[in-house]
């Protein structure tokens, strides 16, 4: 059978495993099952501990993106075990303090945004900074975002404006790097999933059935889907993709005057 995606043998890192359901563990192990080498990135040594077993075997570096000058040391180490030239990166790393409870938008703390924005946003242009030397040049990195910009979702509060952020600055990185290389800036614009990230989310599992109901197909994502777009972004077949959103939301953006949908808000009783 034809290699299409052409990832074998080729080197990537992925960031942001916390666990079996991670985005980005079903990103890798696609990796993995196409022949590609596989290294981590994971905030802290609690958390390499963690995924000893699932990680059994891998290379697994640190890198706390909340720490300034972490993505340099992530950069060095890389280089230093002889990994480079990286063929691709994937930016799975997103984080609200939610401690307090939500507040309405306006009423969002200044160090609760700002702590989101470094490493939601932020630690992507630090990353993709600190590894340029480092990356193929023609390289992919891949970011995961929102499948919609344009909701205001209560229970998400302030991360969308973050998640906004995360998109813009991945296009302005594919403008930046284009000066002297061909290193491919993408996101892939996720619906609601089912992960342990999502499920710290307030009032998540109504959003989620609901959002479930707007899809034409009636079922809501699975991880591996969104995996499976990020492989294609990830691999040379999608060389004409750059400072994009690849949206993988199965219709929901779409269909939102869906007429059962509509009877349910209007007429319940029936």
């Amino acid at each position: 059978m034809t290699d299409f995606l052409q990832v074998s043998g080729k080197t990537f890192l992925v960031m942001g495993v916390a666990n079996k359901k991670s985005v980005a563990w079903f990103i890798a192990k696609a990796l993995e099952e196409q022949g590609a080498k596989v290294l981590y990135s994971v905030r802290s040594e609690a958390r390499k501990k963690s995924l000893e077993s699932l990680l059994a075997g891998r290379p697994v570096f640190l890198c706390d993106v909340e720490q300034e000058g972490a993505c340099e040391k992530l950069a060095a180490a890389v280089a230093a075990a002889g990994h480079a030239p990286l063929q691709g990166v994937v930016h799975s790393v997103a984080f609200a303090n939610y401690s307090e409870g939500f507040k309405p938008f306006h009423g969002t703390p200044r160090r609760d945004f700002l702590q989101a924005t470094a490493i939601s946003a932020f630690s992507l242009v630090e990353l993709a900074n600190a590894l340029k030397p480092h990356l193929a040049r023609n390289a992919s990195v891949v970011t995961i975002g929102i499948s919609s910009l344009h909701v205001t979702p209560d229970n998400y509060g302030y991360m969308g404006p973050i998640k906004a952020a995360l998109e813009s600055s991945s296009r302005f990185l594919a403008k930046s790097f284009s000066s002297d290389s061909e290193v491919r800036f993408n996101v892939v614009g996720a619906g609601p999933l089912k992960t342990s990230a999502s499920a710290g989310i307030p009032g998540y599992i109504e959003s989620y059935l609901y959002a479930e109901k707007l899809t034409y197909r009636r079922r809501n994502l699975d991880t591996q889907e969104v995996a499976n777009a990020a492989l294609f972004l990830l691999s040379e077949r999608s060389s004409g993709l750059n400072g994009t959103t690849l949206t993988v939301d199965a219709g929901l953006g779409s269909n939102f005057f869906d007429k059962d949908i509509i009877r349910l808000a209007m007429r319940p009783e029936q």
